[in-house]
């Protein structure tokens, strides 16, 4: 039997959340690794049984924690990321996003950091090696800390093309490579960079999301400061697809597996406020690759919901149809088993929450 499992990512530790063998609920256990900041934390696409969390604590610092057992119990690996002494003012503020490598090799993965940095393990995280050629990359001058941080998150892997890597830096924009991260390009022509004295700069962007689509991996969607951009060509050319939006600013950004065409936002009111445009919670969705969207509201409050949703607090299981869950800085977290059609409130007044991620357990 299958089931989904979501583990939600809070200021306060991890929850975990698995549907009924029904399907009619859902049972809710934590807080794990309690009184932490969990900044991600998933189980592995290629043994749903292992998985890693990125956790932080202000008094005893950045730690990976990692599971054998589906999400029921984690353990701290004794290796976090570290730059090289020099490279920036501090080694290590934060691990904010892990990934996993590619399914013919099991034990690899990557991490990205706070500051800007891309890692790998081939030990499923007991180790970690800097990714030079990117972390010491010639553009390096040009990246900055945005408001949240300075981080590197949005590792994706192209599924047809494991050599093909992507990685998106707030702000710094997005890098690709096609040689398993000996090089790198940046991948930022079209997106508009508002927050940068030339609008059309190469490198420097902020960029809030990034997503591939497995079945068509040279289709990506980004979310940024300025705008919600498509690109057909593995990112050497953007597209603005904001139009139609209640706003060009946002952080989740979401995409099935099985549709290219089909993507999910939730617009923010401005890098000023931050909170749900006009009080209203709504999901957006576009089926025709961004050129038309509708609001998805079934199920979600629509006055006073000032509220904010982060960029690794959205999420889709790969089911057909998706199904669909977030999270909001009030502590609340959604679900929609029919693409966004009907939403329901799976749990209420958990502590911030940070990250959601969706698994098919066996």
């Amino acid at each position: 039997m299958t089931q989904t499992v979501l583990l939600v990512g809070t200021q306060k530790g991890l929850f975990r959340l698995e549907d009924t063998p029904d399907r009619t609920g859902w049972e809710l256990a934590g807080p794990l690794i309690a009184g932490y900041e969990v900044l991600h934390a998933w189980l592995d696409p290629r043994d749903p049984q292992r998985g890693l969390a990125a956790v932080d604590h202000p008094v005893w610092g950045a730690h990976i924690y990692r599971t054998d057992d589906a999400g029921h119990r984690w353990e701290p690996l004794a290796g976090v990321p570290l730059h090289r002494p020099g490279l920036w003012p501090k080694r290590m503020k934060a691990v904010w996003h892990l990934a996993p490598g590619p399914a013919e090799a099991p034990g690899t993965v990557y991490a990205g950091t706070d500051p800007a940095g891309l890692f790998r393990s081939d030990d499923y995280g007991q180790s970690w090696t800097p990714v030079a050629s990117l972390n010491e990359h010639p553009t390096r001058d040009t990246w900055e800390p945005a408001r949240g941080g300075f981080s590197l998150h949005s590792i994706l892997i192209d599924p047809q093309s494991p050599q093909r890597l992507y990685v998106s830096i707030s702000a710094g924009g997005v890098f690709r490579s096609d040689d398993g991260g000996r090089s790198w390009r940046p991948c930022n022509e079209g997106v508009r960079a508002e927050n940068l004295p030339g609008r059309c700069a190469v490198t420097g962007h902020n960029v809030h999301r990034t997503v591939l689509c497995p079945r068509r991996p040279e289709r990506l969607y980004r979310q940024c400061y300025n705008g919600v951009y498509r690109s057909d060509d593995r990112g050497g050319h953007w597209t603005e697809i904001s139009s139609g939006l209640p706003s060009d600013f946002g952080y989740a950004l979401a995409t099935p597996p099985q549709d290219p065409d089909t993507v999910y936002v939730i617009p923010i009111e401005s890098n000023h406020l931050r909170t749900c445009c006009d009080g209203r919670l709504r999901v957006y969705r576009s089926r025709d690759g961004g050129r038309h969207w509708a609001p998805l509201t079934r199920g979600l409050p629509q006055r006073h919901a000032y509220v904010t949703v982060l960029r690794e607090a959205m999420a889709q299981d790969g089911a057909d149809p998706a199904g669909l869950y977030f999270g909001t800085s009030s502590g609340h977290l959604f679900a929609s088993r029919d693409g966004g059609e009907h939403w329901e409130t799976v749990a209420e007044f958990l502590p911030r929450v940070l990250s959601v991620q969706a698994a098919r357990c066996y």
